[in-house]
């Protein structure tokens, strides 16, 4: 998930004082926020002749360590790393059997070497929150804290999994003093999302860019993925020229980002610009870095586009197949894709899907509560008429984050369908003043 490299004490601090005093002097004017983004392109020569990709480098990064562990079977931190590289692998490929694999790997490192053993700690955290269990994973990172106060990872997992519960405050003072501690692309990036969970947006741009002044050569991964969700920010506000930019520059470093084309292809899906939006999206399928783990959300979107379109028979075979990929490549029970489904089921409408869709967010809102997991299940709710529970559940959503456009329009859907007419109006007016780009298309893509 993060991309945190080991850099000197004083480089990194000499970079921070690019500076935050000079950020806060104009951040004020939006005009200046918009179009800051062209303001730090990537400083360093792309290096584009490797000819290995990401898994064929962490095989042999695997076969390394287990060839050191045949050779002294009761290391533990070999086994440690091997976990790691496990998670690594995982998170590339989307493949569930690489977290088995992880988590056997680290369990075993704990039997070998009980105690001052944080690295195979981490590795188990790191898949409690693969699982979706988030309260395991805060409780883990906290053992590795205890170990080593001031290890990074461990403070970065703890602000993603308690922003995924929902305790934005207490993902937003980690981030804090995580940013103190480690001021660096990450850190800051980590920080930025905290800062959008809380609505504070010129703050969050001040973070993000900040983060993009601090990267550094043979980073690629973490600068692709700082930029994409800087323009994931920038759509969500309607500034559709800076976030297409954005994307297009993470694609310059990393060109088969599966995430920067994912978020590009929506972005033109919602201009209308359906050639170019099914390239991105072709071109997921043919990631060799990323193999089969995006290829649903790719293939979604291509259902989407059909339905635009007005070819529903076309839109039906693609859900179809991207529901099969889903089911054949995700593992629901262990980790945590139950909310993905739900939105394929909802997305394509069927009523017959509608109590599956329930259930599975059922089982997700008890582990996930962020602002996301709740616009979803009221979602769900709303297509079962429960419009009373649905009013409960998005009003958490937007007491969690009251500047969400879309969490704002399903609020505006359910008061409507309850006969809420002014407050259904004054929540499409704070939408509208959010994002004014939410247009007709735009609500249709998100099932509105």
């Amino acid at each position: 998930m993060l991309f945190f490299q080991n850099r000197p004490w004083q480089k990194r601090l000499a970079l921070l004082s690019l500076s935050a005093t000079c950020l806060a002097a104009v951040l004020g004017h939006r005009l200046w926020s918009a179009h800051l983004s062209w303001a730090i392109p990537y400083p360093y020569t792309l290096h584009s002749n490797d000819p290995e990709t990401a898994t064929q480098t962490l095989n042999q990064e695997i076969a390394f360590y287990r060839d050191r562990i045949q050779q002294s079977p009761s290391d533990g931190l070999d086994r440690a790393a091997l976990a790691q590289t496990y998670l690594k692998m995982a998170r590339a490929t989307g493949q569930s059997t690489w977290y088995l694999l992880a988590e056997q790997s680290a369990r075993q490192s704990l039997t070998n070497l009980s105690t001052n053993n944080p690295g195979a700690t981490m590795a188990l955290a790191q898949i409690a929150e693969a699982k979706h269990d988030f309260n395991q994973s805060i409780a883990l990172a906290k053992e590795v804290l205890a170990l080593s106060p001031n290890h990074e990872e461990a403070k970065a997992l703890l602000v993603t999994s308690y922003l995924a519960i929902g305790e934005t405050a207490k993902a937003h003072q980690i981030a804090n003093q995580l940013v103190e501690q480690l001021p660096t692309l990450g850190s800051f990036t980590l920080r930025a999302l905290t800062h959008d969970a809380l609505c504070l947006k010129e703050d969050a741009i001040a973070d993000f860019h900040q983060a993009l002044a601090l990267e550094e050569p043979q980073e690629t991964g973490s600068s692709a993925w700082a930029r994409t969700l800087l323009g994931r920010f920038y759509a969500e506000q309607g500034e559709l020229a800076q976030a297409k930019q954005l994307y297009q520059d993470a694609l310059r470093l990393v060109p088969r980002y599966p995430l920067a084309l994912i978020n590009l292809a929506k972005l033109e899906t919602q201009q209308g610009h359906y050639r170019k939006a099914q390239q991105r999206y072709s071109r997921v399928f043919t990631s060799e870095d990323y193999p089969a783990a995006f290829d649903h959300v790719a293939t979604q979107g291509l259902a989407r586009i059909k339905l635009l379109q007005g070819d529903r028979q076309a839109a039906e075979e693609k859900w179809a197949i991207a529901e099969q990929q889903f089911r054949t490549h995700q593992d629901l029970d262990s980790f945590g894709h139950r909310q993905e489904l739900a939105r394929l089921l909802l997305t394509r409408g069927h009523q017959e899907d509608l109590p599956e869709a329930l259930a599975l967010m059922e089982q997700e809102i008890t582990l996930r509560r962020d602002h996301k997991t709740l616009s979803l299940m009221a979602w769900v709710l709303s297509r079962q008429g429960q419009w009373d529970k649905a009013q409960s559940v998005i009003k958490e959503a937007i007491a969690q984050k009251s500047c969400h456009t879309e969490t704002l329009y399903r609020a505006a859907a359910i008061e409507e369908s309850l006969g809420n007419t002014d407050q259904a109006v004054r929540y499409q007016q704070q939408a509208q003043a959010i994002n004014p780009a939410f247009d007709d298309r735009a609500q249709r893509l998100s099932g509105l």
